[in-house]
């Protein structure tokens, strides 16, 4: 149907150049009619006078129906000829093909004598597309659809702005850690892996709020909002449920999984006026709940903080004292119990604090892989070693061997692990060292197995898998590892000769050893009874714990009184105090 009030082509160009000739007006008509940018001239009611094929395909000018679009765009040309303004707009319209966006310049002119709204529109639909895939990509997360760090703190900021008003409700701000996300990712794969952070992510967000806010900020770690909240026991109530839907088993690609979370709170305003301070103390109530056996929540509190403050003195001294090198190693040998000879011997690192104490491990190697200075502490034990060959050489032989730790983050790291081949290599005796790896370290057999091992077989070092029985392996996973020596856990010698059931295990794994040629040893021997039991009941020939000798410096050690073949020969039947084969009650090696 012909619209009275619209001008064609023909008219609208006679009347802007009523002296032009029709050849004219011709090709005027065929260039306007062909731009690629929608052009419409539009009166004071907004009807379309004017529309080229664009504008008439964007718009759908001149269709039966009028649509939303055009009703809006009606709207606006009246209000902008009323005002007398110009405007650059954002449209979007709604096709077969999908949305539609583009860029429309309004301005106002007089042509032959009438006020009318000249407007040109550009597709940027793709552009729009982009910039939203822009978006996504630095504030979501990809995986997930989760928004990133930077959105919730923007969303808490934004809440503590409002902070000071009286009716302002309390918030909570929890951050969760998945437990032990790593062997899961390790031990059934990357695709695995994400795919229990999706299933995850779907079980945090189930009963969230609209007003509340899940988002993912590392590879396992998340930042939960809760807003608003009335008490404590709310929030504990709420996490109580989460955590046990959490806990429910997985079933992902055919594989059962258990998985658990850890987390930790921070109130508004209890613990923290700003995001910083309430993040802050959201992560060290977390660290509470690893460190005392994680999958729970735990609320922040002062004395979490204090313990913060000193693992950071803690910190700053393990820093400083790589830094100076005040780390040295102490020795424990692995013994013969057959013929008290040993076997080799195990390096151990300790450090010497400000006062000149003696360190054990255990106040600082976790801390030294977290913080990522175990590499360099790892070398430095190395040097050690070097430093002493000849003290090592004239206390325990020169064909003893002599094992090292590494810890199972470094044995599956290969930009360490072949420096530290290398430096082994150069010591000029390769072949007497022994690798120490947790079973953690053969979860990921294509870094440590394929890449690694070869590396080590090459310069003729020795593979130990140390605390074996407590990780992640199972006995017929030893069918998989390729090592020279297993170390059985103490946990399973510890009063062997009083449980049937560890006395069971360890025959089971000393026949698989025996059987995949590995040297079995057993770690934490302590008493007579202990040694009588592995002497009388096993085939195991070597141990290694405090009945013979407590980890001791080199320049302790004084030569004995050396013992006859017979004194050696009557071990098994001498009482505790007279029968330690290679040290005297004063822990003094007997050469």
């Amino acid at each position: 149907m012909h619209d009275p009030n619209r001008y064609d082509l023909h008219t609208a160009a006679e009347a802007v150049n009523e002296g032009a000739n029709d050849s004219e007006l011709n090709i005027l008509r065929d260039i306007f009619r062909m731009l690629p940018c929608g052009v419409t001239l539009q009166d004071e009611y907004g009807h379309v006078l004017l529309a080229n094929d664009a504008a008439t395909a964007q718009l759908q000018v001149g269709a039966a129906e009028p649509s939303s679009e055009m009703g809006q765009r009606r709207e606006a040309a009246t209000e902008l000829l009323r005002a007398g303004r110009a405007a650059v707009v954002e449209e979007s319209t709604a096709s077969v093909a999908g949305k539609q966006v583009f860029l429309t310049s309004h301005r106002p002119v007089r042509i032959a004598g009438r006020d009318l709204l000249l407007s040109s529109s550009a597709d940027i639909t793709e552009q729009k597309a982009f910039e939203d895939t822009l978006f996504r990509s630095a504030y979501y997360d990809e995986l997930t659809g989760l928004p990133s760090r930077r959105v919730i703190e923007h969303r808490v900021n934004k809440l503590l702005a409002q902070g000071g008003q009286a009716s302002q409700a309390g918030f909570a701000l929890a951050f969760l850690d998945i437990d032990n996300f790593k062997h899961i990712n390790d031990y059934y794969g990357h695709a695995i892996g994400d795919a229990l952070l999706v299933e995850m992510t779907r079980r945090l967000g189930m009963t969230l709020r609209e007003s509340d806010m899940l988002s993912r900020i590392s590879g396992d770690e998340f930042l939960l909002l809760l807003h608003p909240v009335q008490s404590q026991q709310e929030v504990a109530e709420y996490l109580h449920f989460m955590l046990e839907r959490i806990r429910a088993p997985l079933f992902i690609d055919s594989s059962e999984i258990f998985a658990s979370v850890s987390v930790g709170v921070s109130l508004y305003p209890e613990h923290g006026q700003s995001y910083d301070a309430l993040r802050q103390n959201a992560d060290i109530a977390m660290y509470r709940v690893k460190n005392n056996g994680k999958g729970t929540a735990v609320f922040f509190d002062a004395s979490m903080e204090r313990e913060a403050q000193a693992r950071t003195r803690i910190e700053q001294s393990l820093r400083l004292a790589i830094l100076e090198k005040r780390f040295c190693c102490v020795f424990q040998p692995k013994v013969d119990i057959r013929t008290s000879q040993v076997k080799g011997i195990e390096a151990l690192v300790r450090l010497r604090d400000d006062e000149g104490v003696i360190q054990a491990p255990g106040t600082f190697i976790n801390l030294a892989v977290e913080l990522g200075l175990i590499d360099e502490l790892t070398h430095l034990v190395l040097a050690e070693i070097v430093k002493s060959i000849d003290s090592i050489n004239e206390t325990f032989g020169p064909d003893t061997t002599i094992s090292i730790n590494v810890a199972a983050k470094q044995a599956g790291n290969a930009e360490f692990m072949r420096p530290f081949a290398d430096a082994i290599e150069q010591t000029g005796f390769p072949k007497r060292f022994m690798i120490e790896v947790t079973e953690d370290a053969f979860v990921t057999k294509t870094l440590f197995q394929d890449e690694i091992l070869p590396i080590l077989r090459n310069i003729g070092v020795g593979i130990s898998i140390d605390d074996f029985g407590i990780g992640y392996s199972s006995l017929s996973a030893l069918a998989d590892i390729t090592a020279d020596e297993i170390k059985i856990d103490r946990s399973f010698i510890t009063d062997i000769h009083k449980r049937p059931r560890s006395q069971g295990i360890l025959r089971a794994i000393e026949s698989l050893s025996e059987a995949l040629g590995m040297t079995v040893i057993a770690e934490g021997v302590e008493t007579y009874e202990e040694l009588a039991y592995l002497q009388a009941a096993t085939r195991i020939r070597y141990a290694q714990g405090y009945y013979f000798s407590r980890p001791i410096f080199l320049e302790d050690l004084k030569p004995a009184v050396p013992r006859s073949s017979e004194s050696r020969a009557g071990l098994a039947s001498r009482p505790a105090q007279e029968s330690r084969p290679a040290y005297s009650r004063a822990g003094r090696y007997r050469r």
